[in-house]
């Protein structure tokens, strides 16, 4: 397929932001069905950014569909499968495995093309199981301030954190951010050729970023959440603006760290 950085650019273009869905039971009218969906959230965040928000169903995307984007955002969402990291599966992990085997294979795809990535919570980990990373199944089991990620079923909690220098996250939020989070798994063992570069004050890894290559930023909270601060969908459609323009991304300011630089609590 052509690449959208082919095509004739105009002015006025608003990148095309690809978004992962997933299989959800739904009701609408008269009917009650599974739907592909994403939550609003996410969609109304790339538009007021100035993204074209596309959705991609959560099984048969033949990842050659990428070479028509400029940018792709792996929503959160469940758990991810530990068999996709080789552990053993905790008794509160629910997940959906074929969602895992799509949004990872999407994930590998955009890294190789070198196409803007940010990936939100589920979709931070995604990032870090793709390239070898693994997982902590459940936070209260080695965390006793886990309650402040996830306080209730269907409520948010609230993360402050502090970034990285010279990092994509420190560039867009400053020194200190914070944003509603929901999340009882979190990152553990941080894949070769990512680097976090935001915690929280206990320690938890709230953002990670590729070392080289291309755009890529995976964080752990839920920022789409927070319509008040957009500066991280607005700086995202802005690297996929300048893709869709032909100039790729470079590793940006996370390439100059390496692992060894991560951010202390």
């Amino acid at each position: 397929m052509a690449s959208s950085a082919s095509e004739p650019f105009r002015a006025g273009y608003r990148p095309r932001i690809a978004l992962t869905t997933y299989y959800q039971e739904g009701s609408w009218g008269v009917w009650n069905s599974v739907a592909a969906i994403v939550p609003g959230a996410y969609v109304e965040a790339v538009a007021a950014a100035g993204g074209t928000p596309l959705l991609l169903p959560p099984v048969g995307t033949d990842p050659e569909v990428l070479g028509l984007v400029d940018g792709l955002i792996v929503i959160g969402g469940v758990d991810v499968d530990p068999r996709f990291y080789g552990a053993e599966r905790h008794e509160l992990t629910s997940s959906q495995p074929s969602r895992d085997e799509h949004d990872l294979a999407l994930t590998r795809a955009a890294l190789e093309r070198g196409l803007p990535l940010f990936a939100i919570c589920r979709g931070a980990q995604i990032l870090n199981v793709a390239l070898g990373g693994t997982l902590i199944q459940h936070l209260p089991d080695v965390n006793e301030n886990a309650e402040q990620y996830q306080p209730e079923p269907g409520r948010y909690g609230q993360v402050a954190f502090r970034t990285e220098p010279g990092s994509r996250c420190r560039e867009l939020l400053g020194a200190a951010a914070e944003s509603p989070c929901y999340h009882h798994q979190a990152l553990d063992e941080v894949a070769e050729g990512l680097v976090v570069t935001a915690r929280a004050a206990d320690g938890t890894i709230e953002a990670v970023e590729t070392t080289a290559g291309g755009w890529a930023l995976g964080v752990q909270f839920h920022p789409e959440e927070n319509r008040k601060d957009p500066r991280l969908f607005e700086g995202f459609v802005a690297v996929a603006h300048d893709h869709a323009r032909g100039r790729t991304p470079s590793g940006g300011p996370a390439g100059a760290l390496h692992r060894e630089d991560t951010c202390t609590p």
